[in-house]
């Protein structure tokens, strides 16, 4: 079954059972509205719609124009109905309305009416926690983006360009997935009136909607496809890892039997590439990268920052398959262990929230979750079926610091077959790869104002000036390949 199948189910069931109040949360009004009509038709039920600027709507009554005045309607009604109350979220902060609320719950627990509230804001008070049946209604999937599109392109053929094109049709639908029908519709006009033909130009204006509608959530940042592992030095285990996954999200790899990977937790020292390698990865299997910053769910109002918590996961689910980065993990969900009375449990729960997410995820989100600090690690995030696999990444070998040098002299105009780079290797022992590029970077800073090139003398000289990480904190890197030795996989070769 689609997820739409699983919600309409759900919502016949919970009609048929006389559940009192339902909340669909949704930004799809028209959409939720017809489905909700469908299952009064389905119950025999008359179907009424309010808001607070035209009141009800249908054969039995226009009046009921504030919130509580709706509330009292529905009361006084006596018809098989389902009432659905849009935007109500504002009035649930009102002492009277919650009041209200509750007194009539017993009442259509033994009537035929049902309650709905329509809002794209989930906000329950907790006097309602007990009565209300929270329902997400689910974005469009590929079925219903196929049938919008080809609805579009329908009604402009004749005046632009359109051939039928299976590859592009289905290119266009799997990146429009995350949209509502609505923003479909508005993508597709665009992509028609910027053109005028259906083509493969279209692709890039709807990843550039994608990129404001994650935007706009505040939750998540979309990153654009620069990385790949050809600036990834060293890190063999890990790369071959990912190259067999490489097509692991295809309709091929279902059939063949292989479940889509679920993630990675990428523990290591400072500046070795973690970071880089989780761009990496989007760039190697095609997929978008989005970046979440968990500190921008936590909000002031009780119930909130679980809100956006699950606002935030589903924006994610929506445009899969993607791919999901974490950095630094373990400040993320710093106040999930010990005693969390300082903010009520909110942090406990919002890392609660995403570890059964993390575990019972159905949708082909890849996480990649990045750690410095395995002692700030929760127990639980380490257990088997978070993530496929934890690598350790750890300072560069001396045949991978080569290759460091080479990628971040090529990355600057130069030859590194001009430079010793063996030697410049040795001489680097204990360097992560950000220590390698910065002692480029400061030996170019050195030579640009006599106006000349840099030289080997130069790299090495800064790598003497240099204190590295492995020095500064030798006994922290030392407990953390301990630890790893035994619970972890190595990302690089043979050392």
């Amino acid at each position: 079954m689609t997820s739409l199948d699983e919600f309409l189910e759900q919502l016949n069931i919970y009609v048929r059972a006389r559940y009192p109040l339902l909340y669909i949360v949704t930004w799809e009004e028209e959409r939720a509205e017809q489905l909700l009509r469908r299952a009064a038709a389905d119950r025999s039920k008359a179907i009424y719609v309010w808001t607070q600027t035209e009141g009800f709507h249908g054969k039995a009554s226009s009046k009921g124009y504030s919130a509580v005045e709706a509330l009292n309607h529905v009361l006084s009604s006596a018809e098989k109905a389902i009432f659905v109350l849009k935007d109500f979220h504002p009035f649930m902060k009102e002492d009277v309305v919650i009041r209200r609320l509750r007194d009539i719950v017993a009442d259509l627990k033994r009537s035929y009416k049902t309650l709905v509230l329509l809002s794209p804001i989930l906000e329950v008070p907790p006097e309602l926690e007990k009565d209300i049946t929270v329902l997400d209604l689910p974005l469009p999937d590929e079925a219903d983006l196929r049938t919008c599109l080809r609805e579009f392109l329908e009604t402009v053929k004749g005046r632009i360009d359109v051939r039928h094109d299976p590859d592009l049709e289905e290119k266009v639908v799997k990146a429009s997935l995350g949209f509502t029908l609505s923003q479909a519709e508005n993508v597709f006009a665009r992509a028609i009136i910027a053109d005028r033909a259906f083509s493969m130009d279209d692709l890039h204006l709807i990843l550039a909607e994608k990129k404001q509608i994650v935007r706009k959530s505040g939750f998540l940042e979309f990153y654009d496809l620069g990385e790949d592992f050809k600036q990834v030095g060293g890190l063999d285990n890990l790369k071959l890892w990912l190259e067999n996954r490489s097509h692991a999200f295809t309709d091929r790899a279902r059939v063949y039997g292989l479940p889509e990977p679920k993630g990675l937790l990428l523990l290591g020292v400072q500046g070795c590439g973690k970071s880089l390698t989780a761009k990496a990865i989007a760039s190697l299997w095609g997929l978008p990268l989005l970046r979440f910053d968990v500190g921008t769910v936590f909000g002031s109002y009780i119930g909130q920052t679980e809100a956006n918590m699950r606002r935030a996961l589903k924006m994610a689910e929506a445009l899969s398959p993607a791919v999901l980065w974490l950095d630094e993990i373990e400040k993320a969900f710093a106040g999930s262990t010990g005693n969390s009375s300082a903010d009520s449990g909110v942090s406990a729960r919002v890392f609660g929230a995403f570890l059964t997410w993390l575990q019972e995820k159905k949708k082909p989100v890849f996480v990649v979750a990045t750690a410095n600090n395995v002692k700030s690690l929760p127990p639980e995030l380490l257990r088997k079926g978070r993530f496929d696999e934890i690598f350790f990444v750890d300072l560069p070998n001396q045949a991978e610091r080569e290759g460091i040098l080479e990628i971040h002299l090529k990355k600057r105009n130069r030859d590194p077959g001009e430079f010793p780079l063996a030697e410049l290797a040795r001489e680097a022992e204990g360097f992560s790869g950000a220590e390698l590029e910065e002692a480029i970077v400061s030996s170019m800073y050195s030579a640009f104002p006599e106006g000349r090139e840099i030289n080997g003398e130069d790299i090495a000289r800064a790598l003497k000036e240099t204190v590295p990480l492995s020095v500064l904190l030798r006994e922290d890197i030392q407990a953390l390949r301990s630890w790893a030795s035994q619970r972890a996989r190595s990302a690089s070769g043979k050392r």
